[in-house]
């Protein structure tokens, strides 16, 4: 049965002699805010993967050489120089490809309001998602925070006063990856919402 069409019930007729069905009509359920969940679901998807390529793309890119050395003798910051930013990059580029590999799913939720399972899937799948690029946007903000501030407890120099290019690349991923887990969090609620009013 497609949504949308009339639910038919065939009712036996409470008369002793005659043993034939009555045909009752039930009206088919509002289904236009399930398919707009789904649609308002596929958007945010769509700006999940530009968050998250976003930050993937410009800290694979975050490197800079100060000037005013020689050419065999350089101060460089790069992102694979800290594991934590290169664990940032993987997590990011691996919740990139899961994102680009939901879209399908997400467009068969449009089409097929009602499939429960799909949302379900969509639903763990994202939670997991979410605890991916959480981990790896906090710890990466943590390392950017002694980038700019330093600690003098620890003997962490700022850097960010002499490679400004690099932080502020890596200040940016930062963001886009936080932006990235905001969008997570509405795709997970909008989630349990369908499945609540399943």
């Amino acid at each position: 049965m497609k949504s949308g069409d009339s639910t038919t019930i065939e009712v036996a007729e409470p008369s002793s002699s005659s043993k034939g069905k009555a045909t009752v009509l039930v009206a088919p359920k509002a289904t236009g805010w399930k398919k707009g969940v789904a649609i308002i679901d596929f958007v945010l998807r769509l700006g999940a993967i530009v968050a998250a390529l976003s930050a993937a793309a410009t800290m694979g890119t975050s490197d800079e050489s100060l000037p005013f050395f020689t050419q065999f003798f350089q101060f460089e910051a790069s992102y694979d120089d800290m594991p934590t930013f290169q664990f940032f990059l993987i997590a990011m580029a691996l919740v990139s490809g899961y994102l680009v590999l939901s879209i399908p799913f997400s467009i068969v939720a449009i089409v097929r309001p009602h499939a429960s399972g799909l949302k379900l899937f969509l639903l763990i799948m994202d939670t997991v998602a979410l605890t991916l690029a959480t981990s790896a946007a906090a710890a990466a903000a943590a390392i950017v925070y002694l980038a700019h501030n330093g600690n003098s407890s620890s003997n962490w120099l700022a850097i960010c006063n002499q490679f400004t290019d690099f932080c502020q690349k890596v200040s940016g991923a930062v963001v886009s990856a936080f932006v990235c887990v905001v969008v997570f969090i509405f795709l997970i609620l909008l989630s349990a919402l369908a499945l609540r009013k399943h």
